[in-house]
């Protein structure tokens, strides 16, 4: 076993590609002056969850990604952006002991016409007339 201290280093071989730093938007469209009301130039600095994206992707300085950052909450305080946007999932069976599943009971039947709605796929109109009943029986006892 020989130890760190005599191991001997090869010197850092030069990286032959040159980084390119990227460019701002607000530069390339001679933005001077970033306003919370503009919403389309808003939302290139935002994911596609409305999540703020960092300096190094946009390619912003550190003023710019403040002044952007002010923006878009100012922009979201006032409601003229989301602060989040649904995203739909596929949920799979829940489980209790040994994978059973449990009796399923309206709500699960309302949850499940609603997920066929965001997927956009057709449900039988059985079900949503069946869930239409049971909501008004709750509401009478």
């Amino acid at each position: 076993m020989s130890s760190k201290k005599n191991k001997t280093r090869s010197p850092k071989e030069a990286n032959p590609k040159k980084i390119k730093k990227k460019t701002s938007v607000l530069v390339t469209d001679k933005v001077e002056y970033i306003d919370y009301k503009d919403v389309n130039l808003l939302t290139r600095f935002v994911s596609d969850r409305s999540k703020i994206r960092n300096r190094r992707v946009t390619g912003n300085t550190v003023q710019q990604q403040r002044e952007i950052a002010n923006a878009i909450k100012n922009c979201r305080e006032m409601a003229l952006m989301p602060y989040t946007k649904r995203v739909a999932q596929t949920r799979t069976g829940r489980g209790g002991r040994d994978g059973e599943r449990g009796e399923r009971g309206p709500r699960a039947d309302r949850d499940q016409v609603q997920q066929a709605q965001v997927e956009g796929t057709e449900v039988e109109e059985l079900e949503i007339d069946e869930i239409e009943t049971t909501d008004a029986e709750t509401e009478e006892a």
